[in-house]
């Protein structure tokens, strides 16, 4: 992926969520869900349209939002799609430890490796880090989808999710700042 599209997928990763947090402040969770189902698979669509293929991931985080959302739905309790973002970091997890030990290198180097250089070590360390980060993303989660109320939970999966993220990478940025190689 080019440099000059990167910002644009990130933007376009978060709009589901964002448009989440806007219709569940505008109307409740079934529409914020119903929302989320929508422009998850529009959103899909539009890259298989203009790129011809689709990440696995994006296709993993498509069948949450329609299975769990779905769910929300049909059975009108909120407790599914409060599941999904666990469900989802913890699936991130699983793959990133088995990119550890299946593949010729871990799941991170093949995402960073054409931008920064690092010792093989770093990169395996680096994606251990994304491991546990994922793991406890996901139990964050849950905790306060159990301890707390569904305004709460939709506060902290925009805002709470998003700044423990920028605030793992900037630490990640000054971990990687001491080990990156200068260019051969």
């Amino acid at each position: 992926m080019s440099q000059a599209i990167a910002p644009m997928k990130i933007l376009a990763d978060f709009f589901p969520i964002i448009l989440f947090f806007i219709v569940y402040k505008l109307y409740n969770i079934y529409a914020a869900t119903a929302s989320a189902i929508v422009v998850s698979f529009l959103q899909v669509t539009i890259y298989w349209v203009k790129f011809r293929k689709v990440d696995r991931m994006q296709l993993i985080t498509l069948a949450l939002v329609v299975v769990l959302g779905g769910a929300t739905l049909l059975l009108h309790k909120e407790i599914y799609i409060k599941w999904k973002p666990t469900i989802l970091n913890w699936v991130f997890a699983a793959v990133f430890f088995a990119s550890q030990y299946i593949g010729k290198k871990p799941i991170i180097k093949r995402m960073m490796e054409k931008n920064v250089s690092l010792p093989e070590a770093v990169w395996g360390r680096l994606n251990l880090s994304w491991v546990g980060f994922f793991v406890l993303m996901g139990i964050a989660n849950l905790y306060v989808v159990y301890n707390f109320d569904t305004d709460v939970w939709v506060n902290f999966k925009l805002f709470g999710m998003l700044g423990l993220t920028v605030i793992f990478v900037i630490i990640q940025a000054f971990y990687l700042a001491r080990h990156i190689e200068p260019d051969k």
